[in-house]
């Protein structure tokens, strides 16, 4: 039997009407709209679109919302400034900076310039520490909306051996740390494989909970999973073009064959991708209400 779907669409639904709510809630008790401003540099085709879709979705859901562009030949510091005004407007509760940046401009020292209590992506070290130790924090929207596509599907996660395939900064490690703490939600024991791991497929074998970013098509094919696990496949990759021109995408999860093996997964398109900039309204939305506090 077939692996049950892991609707990433129908999961970011869900919480992005649970937000609308409590954003009504917030702006008739306290007066305060959640505010989220992205700062766009440059005219990156991808980057423009992915703006356009996070204004879209703030705007949907009552969010004070500003979209800043500016040219690709800012210079560095006026940048820099651009991102204090913001840190010290009261309206604005979440900073964007959508990446990547001109070569001329240091991304790292644009991201750490961010007052950690905007930083609604979680990339800040102040919040990566916070997650670290256990403390409130902006969760990085991917991993946070990884954990939400276990929660919401009614995966057992206290105790399920967990496999994460990718150690980057922006899924794989911060997933491993989220699903570790010692919290509703989590409690998982967690195995990271990488590049150098010796064996891969001897670790993926044990997983109850499977979760892919490598970065490579179809890396994890069915002889590598555990009867009955549950896999999300964190991967997005282009391998050609339909007749009518729309793009081919398939996930790190070999997902035809790997279907027939697993319990429930995770499709490309439509599984961990959603969650994401919902998952950024969440974090804005959490913004606001502490500044409400």
């Amino acid at each position: 039997m077939p692996a049950k779907l892991i609707k990433g669409k129908e999961v970011a639904a869900q919480i992005r009407q649970e937000i609308k709510q409590q954003v009504e809630k917030l702006k008739a008790e306290k007066g305060v709209t959640p505010g989220l401003v992205t700062i766009l540099v440059g005219e990156d085709p991808a980057s423009q679109s992915y703006v356009r879709a996070k204004q879209k979705t703030s705007h949907e859901l009552g969010f004070y919302s500003v979209q800043d562009n500016q040219s690709a030949d800012i210079p560095e510091e006026d940048l820099l400034k651009l991102v204090d005004k913001y840190n010290n407007d009261p309206q604005i509760h979440g900073i964007l900076v959508q990446l990547p940046l001109p070569r001329h401009i240091n991304e790292t020292k644009v991201l750490y310039a961010i007052d950690p209590d905007k930083d609604v992506d979680g990339f800040h070290p102040v919040n990566v520490g916070r997650m670290v130790i256990g403390e409130p924090a902006y969760l990085p929207c991917t991993p946070s909306g990884i954990q939400q596509l276990l929660i919401r599907s009614g995966t057992n996660i206290e105790g399920a051996e967990t496999v994460i395939v990718g150690r980057s900064n922006i899924v794989g490690k911060p997933i491993a740390n989220i699903l570790l703490q010692k919290a509703a939600g989590a409690n998982a024991t967690v195995t990271i494989c990488h590049t150098r791991t010796r064996d891969i497929a001897e670790h993926t074998r044990r997983a109850d909970i499977l979760i892919v970013a490598a970065g490579k098509p179809k890396a994890v094919t069915a002889d590598m999973v555990k009867p009955g696990a549950v896999v999300i496949d964190v991967g997005v990759n282009e391998i050609g073009r339909t007749a009518e021109g729309k793009r081919k995408l398939v996930g790190d999860v070999d997902f035809d064959a790997v279907q027939q093996v697993a319990s429930a997964i995770t499709p490309v398109p439509g599984g961990v991708g959603p969650m994401t900039i919902t998952m950024l309204m969440l974090n804005t939305l959490q913004a606001a209400k502490r500044a409400a506090k």
